[in-house]
């Protein structure tokens, strides 16, 4: 269920996608955008079908951190639930590029060109925690995106996995080598750390 607005109830959506997994019609249940409170009723009217929840996919990044703070990440965890964190790199906050080369940012079209954090200020406000990425990172010979799709899905245990955008074989290429190095304990309390001071949380 990719969004949790709806004319019908979470109930009513779970009994009729419990229905279908138990008709092998589907292989696991999955929701997306779901605050505390509906993930936990969607959890309670799929353990009475004897269905566990897969997947809650929710926006989550180094620069965005509510989930940690709202219930979700605590709820995931508590009944196993992956978190398939959406716009990791914050579209392309993180890998440092508009950092290092503004222009970038001033020639941005449709959305992104009216956000704050592609404004000079807000490149200046997150510059700390890139310069962070990018040194840790040139320990393992790679850039800041990789180092913060590391951070991601390494932090919390096994509960969160990331689904970075790609779209240029570059971009598929860098986001694999994510899968060739761990972080230390000290580097993602570092990061941590770095993150917290500039994060929505």
């Amino acid at each position: 269920m990719h969004r949790p607005f709806s004319f019908s109830s979470p109930e009513k959506e779970m009994k009729e996608m419990a229905k279908l997994l138990n008709e092998n019609k589907i292989g696991a249940v999955g929701v997306s955008n779901f605050n505390r409170e509906k993930m936990d009723r969607v959890i309670q009217e799929l353990k009475k079908h004897g269905v566990d929840l897969a997947s809650n996919q929710m926006r989550y990044s180094l620069l965005d951190r509510q989930i940690e703070t709202n219930g979700v990440l605590d709820l995931a965890k508590r009944y196993g639930v992956t978190i398939i964190a959406y716009s990791p790199l914050e579209q392309g906050i993180l890998t440092g590029k508009f950092h290092q080369n503004p222009e970038l940012a001033e020639n941005l079209s449709g959305p992104r060109k009216y956000m704050s954090q592609f404004k000079p200020q807000g490149l200046a406000k997150t510059l700390p925690l890139i310069n962070t990425l990018e040194e840790i990172g040139k320990e393992y010979g790679v850039g800041a995106g990789q180092v913060a799709l590391n951070w991601i899905v390494h932090f919390h245990g096994e509960t969160v996995v990331a689904i970075p955008g790609a779209s240029k074989l570059k971009h598929a290429e860098d986001n694999v080598k994510v899968l060739g190095f761990k972080l230390t304990g000290a580097e993602m309390k570092r990061i941590d750390e770095e993150s917290r001071k500039v994060a929505k949380m």
